[in-house]
C-alpha cells in the first residue's frame, strides 16, 4: 500500500473530510451512544438530546456512507432499522472516549478560565 502524505493545514487536503466528523456534535454523539450496542432509530432519538430528526437522519447517513455504521433493515411491519458500529467505527469510539475522558477531567479548569477570562474582559470595560 502506498504511503500517501496529507498536510491538514492545506484547505484542499482530503484529510478534512476527516476533520469535518470529528468536529460534528451529533456525529460524536451518534457514534457514542453506538458504543454501547446496536440502536434502532427511535433509540438514537431519545439518547441524543436535542437532535431533529432530519439532522439524525443525516448524521446516520453520514457515518454509514463513511463506513462507520451499518444500517440494518428488517423486513417487517412496520419495518425495522438498527445501526451499529463497524470495526473502522468501533476504532473511532475508543479515540472518541479518550476525549471524553480528557473533557471530563477538565471541564472545572475550562469553566474556571471562562470566568476569569470575563472577569478581567468586564474589569478593564470599566
Amino acid at each position: 500500500m502506498d504511503h500517501i502524505s496529507y498536510d491538514m493545514f492545506r484547505r484542499t487536503c482530503p484529510s478534512h473530510t476527516v476533520l469535518e466528523l470529528l468536529s460534528n456534535k451529533w456525529a460524536y454523539l451518534a457514534v457514542m451512544a453506538l458504543k454501547r450496542g446496536r440502536h434502532r432509530y427511535s433509540e438514537m432519538q431519545r439518547r441524543l438530546e436535542g437532535v431533529s430528526p432530519k439532522m439524525l437522519t443525516q448524521t446516520l447517513r453520514a457515518l454509514e456512507r463513511d463506513g462507520l455504521v451499518l444500517r440494518e433493515v428488517y423486513p417487517v411491519v412496520p419495518p425495522r432499522v438498527e445501526y451499529e458500529l463497524t470495526p473502522l467505527g468501533e476504532e473511532l469510539a475508543a479515540l472518541m472516549s479518550s476525549l471524553r475522558d480528557w473533557g471530563e477531567a477538565h471541564v472545572p479548569d475550562i469553566l474556571a478560565a471562562r470566568a476569569r477570562f470575563e472577569a478581567e474582559k468586564a474589569a478593564s470595560a470599566t
